[in-house]
Formats: C-alpha cells, sequence, structure tokens
C-alpha cells in the first residue's frame, strides 16, 4: 500500500495536498504534480512510501533540475512506482517508465522477445546481426537493459542524493539511516508534521 503527498513551502509555512497516484504513470506526471503544487516557484517536496519496505522525496524548485532519493533501491525497483525513481537515478530512458507497460514479474508487457537471455542481457531469440547484439561489443551498455529486465539490478540501499534535505532541516545522515515511519520523521524535521497528518 502507498502513501504519497506533496509539501509546498510557503512564506506562512509549509503546505500538504495529498497526491493521487492514479494520475501518475510516468515520472514527468510526478514532476508536474509538484510544480503546480508550488506556491510562487518555490520549494516542493513530494514524499512517496510503500508501507515500511521503502520510502522516496523528489524535490522540486521551479524550473531546476528535480533532486531524488530512494532509501532502499532494491526494494524499491520491484514496485510500479518506485521503479520511476530508481530508473531515472539509474539512467533509464523516460519513455520506458510508462506504468502501463510495467509487469512487475520482471518483463514488460508485449515484450514477447524478453522471455530467454544470456547471461549479458541478451535476449535469445534475436537474429543474428540485430541492432541489440552490436551493443555488446560496447564495454558501456546500453541503459535500455532496465532493472526490470535484469540487465542491472538496483542496490539494496539507499540511491539518490542523500543531501536533497540538507537545507530544510533534514540531514543526510538523519535521511539515510531513517526507517518503519520515516515520512513522519522527515515533516517532524521540516516543521510539517500537523499539515502531513491531516492529509494522511
Amino acid at each position: 500500500m502507498y502513501f504519497a503527498a506533496l509539501l509546498a513551502r510557503t512564506e506562512d509555512g509549509w503546505e500538504a495536498s495529498d497526491m493521487e497516484l492514479d494520475d501518475v504513470e510516468s515520472l514527468s506526471d510526478l514532476i508536474d504534480l509538484a510544480r503546480s503544487a508550488s506556491v510562487d516557484d518555490d520549494t516542493v517536496v513530494a514524499l512517496i512510501e510503500q508501507e515500511d519496505t521503502w520510502f522516496g522525496v523528489v524535490r522540486v524548485d521551479g524550473e531546476e533540475d528535480p533532486r531524488y532519493y530512494v532509501s532502499n533501491a532494491s526494494a524499491a525497483s520491484r514496485s510500479s512506482y518506485g521503479s520511476m525513481l530508481t530508473d531515472e537515478l539509474l539512467g533509464k530512458d523516460e519513455e520506458d517508465d510508462e506504468l502501463d507497460d510495467l509487469d512487475l514479474d520482471g518483463t514488460e508487457d508485449g515484450e514477447d522477445e524478453v522471455v530467454a537471455s544470456y547471461p549479458d542481457g541478451r535476449p535469445a531469440d534475436r537474429d543474428e546481426g540485430d541492432e541489440y547484439a552490436d551493443d555488446t561489443d560496447d564495454a558501456d551498455a546500453d541503459d535500455s537493459h532496465d532493472v526490470r529486465a535484469g540487465a542491472e539490478p538496483a542496490p539494496a540501499g539507499p540511491l539518490g542524493d542523500p543531501r536533497l534535505l540538507d537545507d530544510l532541516g533534514v540531514s543526510h545522515k538523519q535521511l539515510m539511516t531513517l526507517d518503519g515511519d520515516a515520512l513522519s520523521e522527515i515533516a517532524d524535521s521540516l516543521g510539517a508534521t500537523e499539515v502531513l497528518e491531516a492529509v494522511r
């Protein structure tokens, strides 16, 4: 079960709003929701967690590039919304992030060729001379061999920018040691406990 909320900074403190994950089909959708909640292009922090398995933080400051942090990338990569964050942090193309195409058993719907593969991740049923085979000669393999396809597992631990909340009162050391009800502890450090609890 997921919980997700947006915290928007204002002159008078933080405002919280429930984030409707049903409207989120890609990371771009999530970023758009965060920016739409911004007050005068000020900071918005998107918080998302899946029970006690993992939590993620996305920080948006106006039109600057978003910053991301995931507490347990391996666990997050096996969930629909968590995989959007881990794919971004591992350099996957956003066009592969559509949740409608996601099958959490390790393959993607409609891609019959990713049924069997060689140890290096090449599909076994590709014809000789396919572009995919040419990519295997490159020491830096194509990032399209995503986490869900088994090419490169996400680390079983934090991934992303642990300093993204340093200036807001949540140090990177604190963020990396959070467990259990992490979002409540983050909100407490931000001074946003009351508004966050109001949307739970």
